[in-house]
């Protein structure tokens, strides 16, 4: 009788870098996809090794395929090393400590290299600080910027934020326990104490906590518990600017001043500020300086 199962192929990878991601605390996030490419790839590119082989242990796979080291100090270096297997048609999986890498995290740099090279690049998707963060935080997920780690020095990250002060967007951090209440309290001070936040640690771990609530309020926490482990930060937009009438109509008469029509004038800046046409050019009319002679 013939074996109605399909005879295996080649591995779908094969001759292609892995972006792979790994559980960001619980091991039972990992998919199945990870643990064959673990078994399978011809070589496994590890932030750390110690810990990658603490996975597979965990995971109970046999990384059977050459273990080499890839992180922040050699990344650039060992790129076209790693690239030279894919070329010749094997398969390089490349893991990061926890999540997604090139995340804040190894993987930027030989995935750039490997366009260049017009190699294949492919992912194994999976685990996410950001995504789980931005989920948990409560706040809006339609639009959201990723800003990783602030600068450390006190000057450079009050300047950063400062800048981000009328993102409108959600915006996730990544923080060291160590700095969690001085960043906190920065925020409040670059986006007011009000903004709403949420402080999200050991995601997926025995000890997951997400504190929500204003800036100031998570500051003061963070002051007073120590808060530890691994820590995403999420921030609110900033709130959109309601203008009104008489904030724009000087905006109307310097552009009619300047040559243009009042009507046009009138329909863009109401547009662009949100208030109504109507209202805006009766106002402009009013404040609009007589003419000579009458």
């Amino acid at each position: 009788m013939t074996d109605p199962s399909p005879v295996p192929g080649p591995a779908p990878e094969a001759g292609s870098l892995v972006l792979a991601a790994t559980p960001i605390g619980n091991t039972e996030d990992a998919s199945p996809r990870l643990v064959r490419l673990l078994a399978d790839a011809d070589v496994v590119a590890a932030e750390d090794t110690r810990r990658l082989h603490g996975l597979a242990g965990r995971l109970g796979v046999e990384v059977r395929g050459k273990v080499t080291s890839y992180h922040e100090h050699n990344e650039t270096a060992r790129a076209d090393e790693l690239l030279d297997v894919v070329a010749g048609g094997g398969t390089v999986v490349v893991v990061t400590d926890a999540g997604m890498p090139s995340v804040s995290d190894p993987g930027y740099r030989i995935v750039e290299r490997a366009i260049e090279r017009d190699l294949r690049v492919t992912a194994a998707p999976g685990p996410s600080a950001v995504l789980t963060a931005l989920a948990l935080s409560g706040l809006p997920t339609d639009r959201f910027t990723f800003e990783g780690f602030l600068p450390r020095k006190a000057g450079d990250r009050a300047r950063t934020l400062k800048a981000l002060a009328a993102e409108p967007r959600t915006m996730v951090f990544f923080e060291a326990p160590h700095r969690i209440a001085e960043t906190l309290g920065a925020m409040a001070v670059a986006f007011g104490e009000a903004r709403p936040a949420a402080v999200a640690r050991e995601l997926t771990k025995t000890y997951e906590e997400v504190l929500r609530g204003p800036l100031a309020n998570l500051a003061e926490r963070a002051a007073a518990e120590q808060l530890r482990g691994e820590i995403c930060v999420v921030v609110g937009g900033a709130p959109a600017v309601q203008a009104s009438v008489d904030d724009v109509v000087s905006e109307v008469l310097e552009r009619v001043a300047q040559g243009e029509r009042l009507k046009a004038a009138v329909a863009e800046v109401a547009d662009a500020a949100g208030v109504p046409k109507r209202d805006l050019y009766a106002a402009a009319l009013a404040a609009r300086p007589p003419r000579p002679g009458r």
